[in-house]
């Protein structure tokens, strides 16, 4: 389900892009170009069935925190 979710977001406007550590802790982050996106994928019927199965099958709690970037960087040591 979460693949399916990527490929879904993908075709949203605003998406940005999506990071994820779910084999080793459970974590999914996208990024949106703003608010307003954020609300429309929200509002999107196979995005809201798949919330619905993530309260009813697989999760028994998990937090959605929403956020503004304001600097990335990255250090790689050669």
């Amino acid at each position: 389900m979460a693949e399916r979710m990527v490929l879904l977001a993908q075709e949203q406007e605003g998406f940005l892009g999506v990071e994820s550590a779910r084999n080793e802790i459970g974590i999914t982050v996208s990024y949106w170009r703003d608010l307003e996106s954020i609300k429309k994928w929200k509002e999107n019927t196979e995005y809201k069935t798949a919330r619905e199965n993530e309260r009813k099958l697989w999760y028994t709690s998990f937090k959605t925190r929403i956020a503004k970037v304001e600097s990335d960087y990255d250090f790689h040591k050669l």
